[in-house]
């Protein structure tokens, strides 16, 4: 059993996030990690004044919290693994389960979707406003829809393929295990969403953390436009259209994330978004062929969900191939 463990704690990961997902209520590693970030950015923002010493300062945060939530993660795990397997195995699958979000994703859709379909805008821009940056008072219903469909690509990314590759190759190294690098990875998103910011106060204690989550996530995204594009069965036309488009985003890798939805299900993302009242133009992904519906919204939930089983299913038999050897 000790030999499959890393491909048990894999899949009953993935089985507990689809049951349950994220409650709101229940206590979740990210929490962790915001507070130390969040004391790390008040020390800096304290003692650190010029430019030069906060992106330093930027980079020692970076590296701590990564560092500090990969180690803690594998001790965790070594400790309970001593105690007893099936002990480790627990821990570390209700760890693991906290770093995909593809039951929080769904759910997140669906919160929004009921009350707009119900016809209720104002529920629906509240409920929105939850999940996206940008603002939602003035949003009509095509708006609504476009805004959630983006927010659908973009963390179908950042919270379930990528921390699910990380947590493969965590899997086939020989006693790792998929937890340290998969929690390394979700630091490395958080300190992106908290401070990777290009503007004041964070612009230069922030740098570092969004180049690096831009760097960890470059190969994910790029394998899930491939995988999406060949469960689509158009992969050639996904492809192109990524090429086309995805490369005038300033992000570079969510507009890969949001070109491969659109250009899979026949709809166009970017446009005008107002963030604090600052309007933000952002370039078009992919071709309007089709106008974008409470149904393509589903259909992108089922892709996400889709790529999700196929890379776990390969992950597994992967690991058990290979602890053959």
């Amino acid at each position: 059993m000790l030999f499959f463990w890393p491909q048990m704690s894999l899949a009953i990961a993935s089985i507990l996030d689809f049951i349950i997902g994220d409650p709101w209520d229940w206590p979740h590693p990210v929490q962790l990690m915001g507070k130390l970030i969040h004391q790390g950015t008040e020390f800096i923002f304290k003692f650190c004044h010029s430019p030069q010493s906060q992106r330093w300062a930027g980079v020692i945060l970076g590296l701590t919290v990564i560092g500090l939530t990969a180690l803690v993660s594998d001790r965790i795990i070594r400790l309970a693994m001593a105690l007893h397997p099936l002990l480790g195995i627990g821990i570390e699958s209700i760890l693991l389960a906290s770093c995909f979000a593809g039951r929080s994703l769904h759910n997140a859709a669906l919160d929004v979707l009921k009350p707009l379909q119900a016809g209720d805008l104002d529920t629906a821009r509240q409920k929105l406003s939850l999940y996206v940056g940008r603002d939602t008072d003035n949003l009509d219903e095509a708006e609504i829809l476009r805004a959630l469909l983006e927010t659908i690509a973009e963390n179908a990314i950042d919270g379930v393929t990528a921390p699910l590759f990380y947590a493969i190759l965590g899997s086939l190294i020989p006693g790792l295990g998929p937890l340290p690098l998969a929690m390394g990875y979700k630091a490395a998103s958080t300190l992106d969403s908290m401070i990777g910011y290009r503007e004041l106060p964070y612009l230069y204690m922030g740098w570092f953390s969004a180049k690096l989550e831009d760097l960890l996530t470059w190969l994910p995204c790029r394998l899930t436009a491939i995988a999406l594009g060949l469960l689509s069965g158009q992969f050639k036309k996904v492809w192109a259209l990524c090429q086309r488009d995805a490369i005038h985003d300033p992000s570079p890798n969510s507009g890969w994330s949001e070109c491969v939805y659109a250009a899979i299900l026949g709809v166009q993302l970017g446009g005008v978004n107002t963030y604090r009242g600052r309007i933000k133009i952002k370039p078009p992904l992919g071709d309007p062929i089709y106008p974008i519906t409470p149904s393509s919204i589903h259909q992108a939930l089922t892709l996400t969900r889709s790529c999700f089983l196929v890379w776990l299913a390969v992950g597994i038999a992967l690991g058990l191939l290979l602890s053959q050897f």
